[in-house]
């Protein structure tokens, strides 16, 4: 199994960036599909980008395209999603999730996740 930690949440401005990491345990992070996925108050755990194992295929949520980019640096056992033009419908806290096998898009095919990290845009 692999445990997750993500951290680089915080408050931006309409426009602004961040950039949100997820470090991962184990010395087999690469044989995992990675996820970020977000949670507005009272709302769903939303699907927000995924990359595959080696890094080749991502994915991503049509509200976010164009504007995040997930990578992955496998020898750091770490997942990044870099977040520009932040907009405060962006707000929410993001999660990161892995899964072993294949890249999915789906909140319940992943089963390892962090404990979340904030992040929050002002108007």
């Amino acid at each position: 199994q692999v445990q997750l930690v993500e951290s680089g949440g915080g408050l931006a401005q309409a426009g602004g960036s961040l950039r949100l990491s997820c470090a991962a345990s184990g010395r087999t992070f690469s044989m995992y599909a990675v996820g970020w996925f977000r949670q507005a108050p009272g709302k769903e755990r939303d699907f927000v980008t995924a990359i595959s194992r080696s890094g080749s295929s991502l994915y991503y949520a049509d509200s976010v395209k164009g504007r995040f980019t997930i990578s992955r640096d496998n020898a750091k056992n770490t997942v990044y999603l870099q977040v520009n033009s932040l907009k405060p419908e962006d707000t929410a806290v993001y999660y990161c999730a892995a899964r072993s096998g294949v890249t999915r898009t789906t909140r319940d095919d992943y089963n390892y996740w962090g404990q979340g990290t904030q992040v929050t845009v002002s108007s």
